[in-house]
């Protein structure tokens, strides 16, 4: 060993999973002595020596006996000027690891850094199965666009936007663009710096998906075996909540554990040591050399097969393949709601087994447990009930406010319609409140049938007899139809509705907030035509459309007005 490595020390901390409240990864940070030689500083200009750290550190966590993935810091000035690493793949490689199961934690500073050569060398160590993390985000020199295309695995921000962030709206504004550009990349969202349980709670309303701090456990010269988990969710700082699960459930890589991997050579009485070495081990899975799932082992049937008569005579020195199914995989883009599928689809007697979690390559990046996937959807799901309205049992305007902005951010063009019951009042007056109840409730089933032939369309019920219809620009006539061209009664009388729709193009709305002030001028002239009406605008066109109605001229809200020639229920909208 060199002389330097006396002035070093290495220091563990736990990376934990937001989710599940379990251990996903150990950072290795280096812990410099006093000497005559400040180590760090020196590998901040030397890349040679920085990789050589990065190589001790792998070296360093061998000698915990941690099965656990690890977090390797390196600059990035090593690694532009250094491709392939080649001193940490040699310790990866002599310490029987594999690159996906190491991290690269990315620091700057990123100033001088030829960012072309920078990206050259990503792209290598990802060929080889390193995953890549873009660390210290938020108080660093990293460029948005380079972090942009670098689309890291994981974004892990400083902790100094986790100080402040249950009451800091610029804090929480800036994580929720974070969590945005990793949603849209692939990646995941990490924090450091949780050191208090407010903490925890601002971090998880944010959709952090992974964090560390002393909250949970300090750096230690040895890895934390256990680590504190606050037991219930504390009440979270008033402020604006920020959307992070789409529609089609949370991500599968929001509980992602660490999996035991061991080759497809393995004998049975090696898998054996291994989980009894282990106990907190569920299952094992046997992979090939490019760390692609071949067979999957079960803790319990495995174990129970070698405690019988002759099984550990018969089994333990032959290919744990014997005593292996086929592995079951889902991609690391999918939803808990597929990881479902793949479970129900499967073997009764494996309900409990684990999912491997594959990269676009097939190589294992870890396994979910079905009991944390179970526990996450009973929890969204009573989120959602919480939110329904309780007449039409349809979400409120939180939901479809959540996919306009995210439309928006996205760049897509989309309209959004306002729709309600014509002299309401005058129903419940006239008719009865149990009648328009009824009423509300047909109006919303009608809704929510198109809308599943819709699957690009979102409909929520205000309150009342306002309603709101997420579509495509293209998507509306059948809502229209099912809505306007049918005739409605309540107790007997005759019962009209009138539809506003704002398209708007990439561009011309911020937010959903003024999708929504667009709306307020249309639903006024839908209201002034008699009978069933649907009037159509685009924010800042200065025209309106009227699609259903009569043909008398009405006054635009923002200008001319077109009609329909008699005859036709409407005409297509302008440009």
């Amino acid at each position: 060993m060199p002389a330097w490595t006396d002035q070093l020390r290495f220091a563990f901390q736990p990376v934990v999973n937001l989710s599940t409240g379990s251990v996903a990864a150990l950072e290795i940070l280096a812990r410099p002595e006093d000497g005559e030689v400040d180590v760090l500083a020196s590998a901040r200009r030397c890349s040679e020596l920085d990789a050589e750290l990065a190589a001790l550190a792998v070296r360093t966590a061998a000698h915990q006996e941690t099965l656990l993935p690890l977090h390797i810091n390196v600059f990035a000035t090593t690694v532009a000027e250094l491709p392939r690493l080649t001193a940490l793949g040699k310790a990866v490689h002599d310490v029987g690891r594999r690159p996906w199961e190491i991290t690269l934690d990315l620091g700057g500073p990123f100033t001088h850094v030829p960012h072309a050569a920078l990206l050259e060398s990503v792209a290598v160590l990802r060929d080889e199965g390193y995953r890549i993390c873009a660390d210290g985000v938020g108080d660093g020199d990293l460029p948005l666009r380079l972090l942009g295309e670098l689309a890291p695995d994981l974004v892990k921000l400083d902790a100094s936007l986790c100080a402040r962030l249950d009451t800091d709206r610029g804090r929480q504004a800036a994580v929720a663009a974070a969590r945005q550009l990793c949603e849209r990349v692939g990646g995941l969202l990490a924090i450091e710096g949780v050191e208090t349980e407010r903490q925890y709670a601002a971090v998880r309303d944010a959709g952090v998906q992974l964090a560390q701090g002393h909250l949970f456990a300090p750096p230690a010269r040895r890895p934390a075996t256990d680590v504190y988990f606050p037991a219930a969710l504390p009440q979270a700082a008033s402020g604006p909540a920020v959307p992070h699960r789409p529609p089609s459930g949370p991500p599968v890589a929001q509980f992602l554990q660490p999996a035991a991997l061991l080759p497809m050579s393995a004998s049975a009485g090696a898998v054996r040591s291994h989980l009894t070495g282990f106990p907190e081990v569920s299952g094992v899975l046997l992979v090939d050399t490019d760390g692609v799932p071949v067979r999957a082992i079960d803790r319990d049937r495995f174990l129970l097969s070698l405690s019988g008569r002759y099984g550990h005579a018969l089994y333990a020195d032959r290919p744990a393949l014997r005593l292996a199914d086929r592995p079951r995989t889902v991609g690391a883009d999918a939803t808990a709601w597929q990881v479902l599928d793949v479970i129900a689809e499967g073997d009764r007697d494996r309900t409990g087994d684990d999912v491997a979690v594959v990269d676009e390559r097939g190589r294992c990046m870890g396994v979910v447990h079905l009991a944390d996937i179970v526990r996450a959807l009973a929890e969204s799901r009573v989120e959602e009930a919480a939110r329904l309205n309780p007449l039409t049992r349809l979400p409120g305007s939180d939901e479809v406010n959540a996919e306009v902005d995210r439309r928006i951010a996205e760049g897509r063009a989309f309209a959004l319609s306002w729709l309600d019951v014509d002299g309401f009042k005058q129903v419940n007056d006239g008719a009865g409140f149990a009648a328009g109840d009824e009423l509300i409730r047909s109006v919303g089933r009608a809704l929510a049938q198109v809308a599943a032939g819709e699957p690009a369309s979102r409909v929520g019920h205000i309150g009342g007899d306002d309603f709101l219809v997420l579509a495509e620009p293209d998507g509306l006539e059948p809502f229209a139809a099912a809505l306007l061209d049918v005739a409605w009664q309540a107790g007997g009388r005759p019962v009209t509705l009138s539809l506003a729709t704002a398209v708007c193009p990439p561009g011309t709305v911020t937010g959903h907030h003024e999708a929504a002030a667009a709306l307020a001028p249309l639903k006024k002239a839908a209201k002034g035509l008699p009978g069933a009406s649907w009037v159509l605008g685009r924010p800042g066109s200065g025209l309106t459309e009227i699609r259903r109605g009569t043909t008398a001229r009405v006054p635009g809200p923002a200008g001319p007005t077109c009609t329909a020639p008699p005859g036709q229920g409407g005409v297509r909208a302008r440009g």
